[in-house]
């Protein structure tokens, strides 16, 4: 317990610290503080250059790409190491560099010291492939391409949010919990309590055992779109964006066990092209407010992957629309570059898409679906019933990005298409008691970063991911 002795003199102290107004990194390049100001910053340790009479270090605190430096003479006996968090306070003066400035340390404190000789995995002036550093899930936040990543994943989501909201949609939060396999691949987890005991202590007549705890089988979601249209019926434009989970022994560069969709859905949208300028100028739109907030990422991340160039030429550009029949037959005309053969009643693999993207230059609709290879709840066309009015978009690098569709609205067709009428006879209601046309899509979040982004592997542009065999943390 101090006493009344020492008291003013920890009061002192801490007002020493105070007296120095701690600044994140990002603020600093904006202008708010000045040469001679005294301020304090905390980060990790980027470099250290040891050069005569002063030590030169980059700090991070990941708040932005660039890295701030510090100043720290010699005389004061401060020393500290790559990898290491720290906490500075000093006075800011003018960098050599134009436009920059640097902190001047007058006292530094290593809050956590990185002993690169008991397992860091990162060391400086090193650069790691994607799967190396895709390994180490807990300390990949510390590679400054992967904060680039997440700081565009989290603007990305705020651009997408934005856009909505300015166009009247209603945010809804889906269940993850659901009794319906949407797209109907049989790919759904199936969820059941642990407690074994429980589940016998739940049990009813004529119920599988499993099923106990919601009387029927009950899965992670694949889709949160069939609980939209019911929400749209009475909000008009409704959208969620949260996890979807789909069971898949996949290991392909675009594919996961738990990922993030967007998916909306409109009331009273009867069209396809309709739907089709939806998706177009939402792309468009959040993109160019992407690129607004976070260029300085999205190039970093872009020169990582060697992707920078004309990248995003197609935001000036109309996406060109073929029918699904006119796709077939670039393909066929085309046969020579595919390793996998055309075949129209199968639909159109990953391998074909790109090649589609590609002789259209840039991304391309193909709209007007066959039934045969589509899902139930997609509208058959008035003019050929053998199509639905569905749509995907592919784009450059990852091939499909959105799948939509015209919402099937006729009662009768629906009942004869429904999968499980027992499961979703609420979905057939929606027809029956004030039904309008609706339309609506699904836009993988990861696949749309992936893409602006130009990283080979969807794994690389979300925090935790989890494919089969993997799901550590």
């Amino acid at each position: 317990m101090a006493t009344a002795l020492h008291r003013p003199l920890l009061f002192a102290a801490r007002n020493s610290v105070r007296s120095y107004h701690h600044y994140r990194i990002k603020e600093l390049a904006t202008g708010g503080c000045k040469a001679g100001d005294k301020i304090n910053v905390k980060g990790w340790v980027k470099s250290i250059r040891n050069m005569k009479g002063n030590l030169f270090v980059d700090v991070n605190d990941g708040s932005t790409p660039a890295n701030f430096q510090l100043v720290i003479n010699k005389d004061k006996s401060i020393d500290t190491a790559y990898g290491s968090s720290v906490d500075a306070c000093g006075v800011l003066v003018a960098s050599p560099k134009k436009d920059q400035l640097e902190l001047q340390v007058e006292s530094l404190k290593e809050l956590g010291k990185c002993p690169l000789a008991e397992g860091y995995p990162f060391y400086p002036k090193k650069s790691y492939p994607p799967e190396y550093v895709r390994n180490h899930l807990h300390l990949r936040s510390r590679v400054s391409s992967t904060c680039s990543t997440l700081r565009v994943r989290h603007e990305a989501t705020r651009a997408f949010n934005e856009y909505l909201q300015q166009d009247g949609f209603v945010q809804i939060h889906t269940p993850v919990l659901t009794s319906n396999d949407c797209e109907g691949a049989g790919e759904a987890f199936l969820v059941k309590p642990l407690n074994e005991q429980l589940l016998a202590g739940m049990a009813k007549e004529n119920v599988p055992p499993e099923h106990a705890y919601f009387d029927r089988a009950t899965f992670l979601t694949v889709s949160g779109q069939l609980h939209l249209e019911a929400m749209a019926h009475g909000l008009d434009r409704v959208y969620t964006f949260g996890p979807t989970f789909r069971a898949e022994n996949c290991k392909s560069n675009i594919h996961l066990s738990e990922f993030y969709m967007l998916e909306l859905e409109e009331a009273f949208m009867d069209t396809l092209e309709q739907l089709a300028a939806r998706v177009e100028d939402m792309l468009k739109r959040v993109t160019k407010t992407l690129l607004d907030r976070s260029e300085s990422d999205v190039r970093l991340v872009r020169k990582v992957t060697n992707g920078l160039g004309e990248e995003f030429a197609w935001l000036e550009k109309p996406f060109p629309r073929l029918t699904y029949d006119e796709a077939i037959e670039v393909l066929r005309a085309n046969e020579g570059k595919l390793k996998s053969p055309v075949r129209a009643d199968e639909g159109i693999n990953k391998e074909q898409e790109l090649l589609l993207v590609q002789h259209c230059r840039g991304p391309v609709f193909v709209c007007y679906w066959p039934k045969e290879i589509k899902s139930f709840y997609m509208r058959e066309n008035d003019r050929n019933s053998h199509l639905v009015d569905a749509l995907d978009l592919l784009v450059p690098h990852v091939g499909e990005l959105v799948g939509g569709s015209v919402r099937e609205d006729c009662y009768e067709r629906l009942y004869r298409k429904l999968p499980n009428r027992d499961v979703l006879q609420w979905y057939l209601d929606l027809r029956k008691f004030g039904s309008v046309p609706t339309a609506g899509f699904g836009l993988g979040f990861e696949r749309y970063l992936s893409w602006v982004l130009n990283v080979h592997n969807i794994k690389d542009v979300i925090p935790f991911p989890r494919w089969a065999h993997n799901c550590v943390m």
